[in-house]
């Protein structure tokens, strides 16, 4: 049963008699009437589908009004700010400082407007600029010049730029010195505020965003990809998803790298095809692709890429194939029904215990890849096997056939096929399951992953996976007590911030007499008091076969027991046998 979705209920129930169709919602404008402008049923349509970026973005198709976010709309309808989803009654709206002068630009701005020529209607209409959006960002003409107003947040325009319909390097500033400073220039700064809690196109040059406009997107333009450097990332804290359009050259893509880094993973960058030519942009783009212009920029923000800490997937896989080939081809509910319930599912911090060679990896491996599966994001921090080891015990299990059968190469007809659609398989979910290997892990790196991550996957939760607790990183061998303990502290602060879940695997102690207890217990786990204290669940792995004892390792059983936990009662969770020699487990 699907989760309700809560920007639906909520414009559902401000929308009266609002229909769901096509990804959409629809309904009678509700601000048209209140500026006098109804009359014809005037629609309002809200992105519905919960896989964009612009969910809950609503907007007017007659644009009476700026279109926004839930949050906007609340303002916009008189609305308690409260009812809206994402609401924080913390945010401080206090602006910064800022002196208006009294007088401002705004009649000049009008008086503009009335001067636009046939010939520049037709001029922006080539480019796909309807006379409506020209008329809505208010643009004129001052009978030689382009006249773009950059309204304030105050609502008011205090300066204008004014560039040359054929020549856009001649421009100047019009209006108040002060308000063309570089602090200043955002065109439709005031949309920053409508798309709080939401997604935000920031383009290079006023008549891109005109042609984004064009779309009912939201965005602000800067007059050129250098003045990024002066958008402060403060600007655009509440915004969830910042994306970055700038002319192909080398110039304005190094501008908007340089800001991604400053304001980092929460900007995608929109990403020119190789074909295009130097110093394309949306308007030349509409005016080519006519018709196809929306198909084509709605395709270009799906395809939009965060910088990321990780390899791509696709080279991670052609990486991990190409080792496979010159190996001779060697290649969360978790999935187990009762490890589910003993736990209530993957929650919060679960630490497991176990022998040397009891198949701690194996069983967290199969865990993570299954949730994966199923695009679940998950990071696995590996200190044991390698990630090359990870993806063949993956591929393994999903194609069911020994490692030994991968290095041969000699398969069957249907074993190559299993073989073939696991590859696809691995392929699929790699993009939810990332293996991070790097002993020079932080907390502060970890973070950096796990905010990526989610925001990638556009997911609200992630699984983490630490194998092991004691090769974690330490600055001295000696201080690996301490050291144990404060990454520990830090992985709670993470599951608090994140909603992250964890899976950790923890060595046990040696008895005197060398050997391991059999009694699976709380005092097992070796180096830590504080295990007892952080950890939502703690577990043991026991093998219930003798590894000196030669018998077939299909045979091998491993009772997983559930020693400590802050929810749940402890004791025997179930038995899992080895699914040999497929490195994965079956529960019993």
């Amino acid at each position: 049963m699907s989760r309700p979705d809560p920007v639906l209920q909520f414009y559902s129930r401000h929308l009266p008699g609002a229909t769901l169709k096509n990804g959409f919602l629809l309904a009678e404008c509700p601000f048209c009437q209140e500026q006098g402008k109804g009359g014809a049923k005037r629609l309002l349509v809200v992105i519905a589908s919960p896989e964009s970026h612009f969910h809950g973005y609503s907007r007017c198709l007659h644009r009476c009004a700026p279109g926004g976010f839930p949050l906007h709309f609340t303002r916009q309808a008189r609305l308690s700010t409260s009812l809206a989803p994402g609401y924080d009654p913390d945010r401080d709206y206090a602006a910064v400082k800022i002196k208006y002068p009294q007088k401002n630009i705004n009649n000049e701005i009008s008086g503009f407007m009335t001067k636009m020529t046939a010939d520049l209607f037709i001029r922006f209409a080539s480019q796909g600029i309807s006379k409506a959006v020209l008329e809505e960002m208010r643009i004129g003409f001052n009978g030689r010049y382009l006249v773009y107003p950059y309204f304030q947040e105050d609502g008011n325009c205090y300066a204008a730029r004014c560039v040359h319909p054929d020549r856009p390097d001649d421009f100047f500033w019009h209006g108040e010195e002060e308000f063309s400073a570089p602090s200043f220039r955002i065109f439709n700064m005031q949309e920053i505020m409508r798309c709080e809690n939401g997604s935000l196109v920031v383009v290079e040059g006023e008549d891109n965003l005109l042609a984004l406009r064009q779309l009912g997107l939201p965005g602000i333009a800067l007059a050129s990809a250098s003045d990024l450097a002066n958008l402060e990332a403060e600007r655009l804290a509440w915004v969830k998803t910042v994306f970055v359009c700038v002319s192909k050259n080398p110039e304005s893509d190094a501008a908007a790298r340089d800001f991604a880094g400053r304001l980092g993973f929460k900007v995608r960058m929109i990403r020119w095809p190789d074909a295009a030519p130097k110093q394309h942009c949306l308007t030349k783009m509409a005016a080519e692709l006519g018709n196809d212009f929306q198909k084509a920029v709605f395709s270009l923000i799906r395809e939009a890429k965060s910088f990321s800490p990780f390899s791509s997937p696709e080279r991670e896989f052609l990486h991990f194939e190409e080792q496979l080939r010159q190996a001779g081809g060697a290649a969360m509910r978790s999935g187990f029904t009762k490890l589910d319930n003993a736990l209530g599912g993957m929650q919060g911090i679960n630490i497991m215990g176990g022998l040397p060679k009891a198949g701690k990896s194996c069983f967290f491996i199969q865990i993570a890849s299954e949730m994966a599966r199923r695009k679940v994001p998950v990071i696995y921090y590996d200190f044991e096997n390698g990630r090359q080891k990870i993806y063949q015990r993956s591929l393994c299990r999903l194609s069911r056939l020994a490692a030994e059968q991968l290095r041969a190469g000699k398969l069957t007809e249907e074993e190559a096929g299993r073989l073939k659609a696991a590859k696809a398989e691995l392929r699929r979910f790699l993009p939810w399951f990332r293996v991070v290997t790097d002993r020079r892990l932080t907390p502060e790196l970890m973070r950096s992953h796990i905010d990526f991550l989610r925001h990638e996957c556009n997911a609200d939760s992630l699984l983490v996976v630490i194998d092991s607790l004691h090769k974690l990183p330490f600055k001295d061998f000696a201080e690996r007590r301490t050291g144990i303990d404060a990454w520990l502290r830090q992985l709670e602060a993470l599951r608090d911030e994140f909603n992250v879940s964890f899976l950790v695997i923890s060595e046990l102690t040696r008895r005197e007499d060398g050997q391991y207890d059999r009694q699976p217990q709380l005092g097992s786990f070796k180096g830590s008091g504080d295990i007892e204290y952080s950890a939502d669940n703690a577990m043991v792995l026991l093998p219930q076969w003798d590894p000196f004892n030669r018998e077939p390792a299909e045979l091998r059983r491993n009772d997983l027991w559930l020693v400590a936990s802050r929810e749940r009662s402890p004791g025997l969770i179930a038995s899992y046998q080895l699914d040999y020699p497929y490195w994965g487990f079956t529960e019993q």
